[in-house]
């Protein structure tokens, strides 16, 4: 819990980690020495602005451990080497559709070892291989999903990464897992409760409260792609039909573009900019069902939305979804401000990347800090 709060301020003091866990300072004290000694943290110098000695801070060692982790979506194969602190160091990705597991598999094998050499990292201090997938990957039926993708159906991940290292293979939902790094590397630092838009080939979400992921009865909170609304031609039908990069490359084709033009491209022909902002109007105004039920039946602090979709594009879609949003003010008794994420698009694979420090290192649902950590760093004016 203690390396956690370090985790996630960036650094802190003594004083300030006694207040934000609870714990006695010569608790903290031994702790932190135990950490140290561990090579899981270090000292950054002093604090100032204080009364007395100023306060050492300590902060994250990133290079003491690393990990893998792996985002496998219907439209492309990203794979992420990151360190202890959060930072990527390598990455490889693909842009293939509908990727069968002997294509992941491949992939894998001859990409890692070059990705540890080109960070200098040593194989003995991976901690693990972290790896997010869509629910049903094999199952929902997308256009252009050929039949030979059921493949995916019971594929056993430990098998898939079990070479050429010999490592653990954590794997979760991809939203969760990008839900989960936001929380971790993001602003789920700012907002301990928000919900989290994972746009991708489908759409997804998460749900995180007072820190914690909510992975509802069944494992399968936040499907927001799945919910109906209205279509604009007087019926109804699923929003990531149209709210996706699967969505999107079918509103580009109709009018003569493609998705890998405008996904790869920094500035857009005109005609190209117009039919863009076509889409996030009729997406904007498709999110509105589901951003509703989540302001009426959660009300998170804020709504991320995160993704392979141009930061530029998410921000434009955030803007016009608060706008309409506003329009139902006088209904909503809250509605939560729908915001850019701050992680990259390689989001779920750096979500992944966290699960085996999670596991290892990180402390488990329920051992919550007991003052908040805005309030504790603010309070703190001496160090031991």
């Amino acid at each position: 819990m203690t390396l956690h709060a370090i985790r996630v301020c960036g650094s802190l003091t003594r004083v300030e980690l006694a207040g934000i866990t609870g714990l006695t300072p010569p608790a903290i004290a031994n702790i932190t020495r135990r950490l140290l000694q561990d090579g899981l943290i270090e000292e950054a110098g002093q604090r100032r602005g204080g009364r007395g000695q100023p306060p050492t801070k300590l902060v994250v060692r990133g290079n003491a451990c690393y990990s893998i982790g792996v985002n496998i979506d219907r439209d492309h194969i990203t794979i992420v080497l990151v360190d202890f602190a959060g930072r990527t160091l390598a990455r490889v990705s693909e842009e293939v559709a509908f990727a069968l597991p002997d294509h992941v598999r491949s992939l894998y094998a001859r990409s890692i070892k070059e990705m540890l050499s080109s960070a200098d990292v040593p194989p003995s201090k991976l901690v693990g291989i972290g790896v997010a997938v869509p629910d049903d990957l094999g199952l929902v039926d997308l256009p252009g999903r050929p039949a030979a993708y059921d493949a995916w159906n019971g594929v056993d991940m430990a098998a898939l990464f079990a070479e050429p290292l010999d490592l653990p293979v954590f794997f979760e939902n991809d939203a969760a897992a990008a839900a989960t790094g936001e929380m971790q590397l993001g602003l789920g630092q700012k907002h301990s409760s928000f919900f989290y838009v994972l746009l991708s080939a489908g759409l997804g979400g998460g749900f995180v409260v007072d820190g914690v992921y909510v992975r509802g009865a069944q494992g399968r909170s936040g499907e927001l792609g799945f919910m109906l609304a209205p279509d604009g031609n007087g019926g109804r039908e699923p929003v990531q039909n149209l709210v996706s990069l699967s969505g999107l490359a079918r509103h580009l084709e109709a009018a003569g573009f493609s998705l890998a033009d405008t996904l790869h491209r920094t500035e857009l022909p005109a005609d190209l900019t117009a039919c863009v902002g076509e889409w996030i109007e009729a997406a904007a105004q498709r999110l509105c069902t589901p951003i509703s039920a989540i302001c009426c039946l959660i009300n998170p602090a804020t709504v991320l939305v995160g993704g392979r979709l141009p930061s530029v594009f998410v921000e434009q879609l955030a803007e016009r979804v608060n706008a309409l949003m506003q329009e139902q003010a006088d209904v909503i008794p809250a509605i939560a401000p729908v915001a850019r994420a701050a992680l990259s698009e390689d989001a779920p694979a750096v979500g992944a990347a966290v699960l085996p420090f999670s596991h290892f290192l990180l402390p488990k649902p329920g051992a919550l800090w007991k003052t908040p950590v805005v309030a504790a760093s603010a309070e703190a004016a001496t160090g031991f």
